[in-house]
């Protein structure tokens, strides 16, 4: 008896097994290379995943003189390096540049599930303890590389954006929206800084970064991404989450500007319109084919589907208690940037330099996949707009390639993008360790 019920336990061991090997080897991407992208992206039906595909790239850095591929007619170099996992860049009137030195909060270590994540983590060289400072940056003699590095804030909590008006520098920590005073040609500030408003950060605080831009007005937008997927742990848990806040930094007063935005990850005003837009990173574990992260114009009042919707009206179905009459009041997003490419830094070429192809439209940091297979993102694109400030149907641009090897091994990352004061694109590599310099070739 023992014998038969030992032989039916080794039975259930073999088939939970064999259906966790099954699951675990994650779903394959079916559509064609570059169906996924632009204003008219390709769909499928969903491939709800019980285990998510996980394809993380391991970090292998960058070896001395290796650097990114730039497009043709640029070329790339060394703005700066050695640096902590950077992250946000935000160029002062001056040309001085700030780097975000940051990283999430520590996460929790108990149990399989938070060990399998910081596992994950590592591997992808985002487990590094944050700095939490920000570092000014200073090309002295105009050669195109930094020469002074100065520790400017510190003891600040997992920041990630920044956004200056007139003579305060705003800070959005993982917890609250904090304000400096600012001093041009200053390379350090010792004040603690005003709290102007807390941030949404309640466990697990899945979305630890709080994107930030300031209006001409002189208004503030925080992005600020979803505690969860789909919203699994309920509502309740994601107040003032998976939406973009508008703020008054007089009053710290504040609205929802837009909401259903899962993650809004970069935002930026398109310089033709005045227009706000955003980059968002959309859901996960409906397979490597859905769903498309996106480059969208943020209107005031919007609802862009999180959790019940994504792009426009496609229900997903996992979410309980179905809105299906929420379907009619969702706006579709305007560009797709592909699949799980997840997208963190956005800027415009207003500033840049970079010669006719990169004259007018927004350039994307795509950090990079975890969650796909084949890999996708990896890259900074560039998405043309027209003269009216709306996006064109074009596809978008590869401007620097080259992060993922063709042995599935990362250098490194991209993540925000700006230009510096002579009209070069600036690009954070957070596992790199690196800012690196785009130019118009000679």
């Amino acid at each position: 008896m023992k014998k038969h019920i030992l032989a039916l336990a080794l039975i259930a061991l073999l088939i939970v097994g064999g259906a966790f090997f099954y699951f675990a080897r994650g779903d394959t991407a079916r559509l064609a290379y570059g169906a996924d992208v632009g204003k008219e992206p390709a769909f499928t039906t969903p491939r709800n995943e019980l285990i998510p595909t996980v394809n993380i790239a391991e970090v292998t850095g960058w070896k001395a003189g290796e650097t990114p591929i730039a497009a043709k007619g640029l070329s790339v170099s060394r703005f700066v390096d050695g640096l902590t996992h950077p992250r946000s860049l935000l160029r002062l009137p001056n040309g001085d540049i700030l780097v975000a030195e940051t990283n999430s909060p520590p996460r929790p270590q108990g149990g399989v599930v938070h060990r399998v994540m910081n596992y994950m983590m590592d591997k992808a060289g985002a487990g590094v303890p944050s700095p939490n400072r920000i570092t000014l940056l200073r090309d002295t003699d105009g050669d195109g590389r930094a020469d002074t590095k100065t520790a400017f804030l510190t003891g600040l909590n997992s920041p990630y954006g920044m956004a200056l008006i007139r003579d305060t520098l705003y800070v959005a920590n993982t917890d609250a929206l904090m304000a400096f005073p600012y001093k041009e040609g200053e390379t350090r500030i010792a004040d603690k800084g005003r709290k102007i408003l807390n941030l949404p950060a309640q466990a697990p605080n899945l979305h630890w970064t709080k994107s930030l831009t300031a209006s001409p007005e002189g208004l503030l937008y925080v992005g600020v991404g979803s505690n969860s997927n789909i919203a699994e742990d309920g509502l309740d848990n994601e107040a003032n989450r998976a939406a973009v806040l508008e703020v008054d930094p007089k009053t710290g007063s504040y609205r929802i500007f837009a909401s259903g935005l899962r993650n809004p990850t970069g935002l930026a005003f398109e310089p033709a319109s005045g227009a706000l837009w955003g980059v968002v990173n959309e859901r996960d574990m409906l397979g490597s084919d859905l769903v498309p992260d996106f480059l969208t114009r943020v209107e005031f009042g919007a609802f862009y589907g999180w959790p019940w919707n994504y792009w426009g009206g496609y229900e997903d179905r996992r979410v309980q208690p179905q809105r299906p009459e929420v379907r009619e009041y969702t706006k579709r997003p305007d560009y797709a940037l592909g699949n799980h490419v997840a997208p963190l830094g956005l800027s415009f070429a207003r500033d840049m330099k970079l010669g006719a192809p990169f004259a007018n439209g927004a350039f994307v940091g795509l950090h990079g996949s975890w969650n796909r297979k084949p890999a996708a993102g990896y890259k900074v694109v560039f998405v043309p707009f027209q003269n009216n400030g709306e996006v064109a149907a074009a596809k978008p641009v590869d401007v620097l390639t080259g992060f993922l090897g063709k042995d599935g091994k990362a250098h490194g990352r991209p993540v925000d993008v700006t230009s510096d004061g002579q009209g070069a694109l600036l690009v954070s590599d957070d596992v790199g360790g690196v800012i690196w310099r785009v130019v118009k070739a000679d």
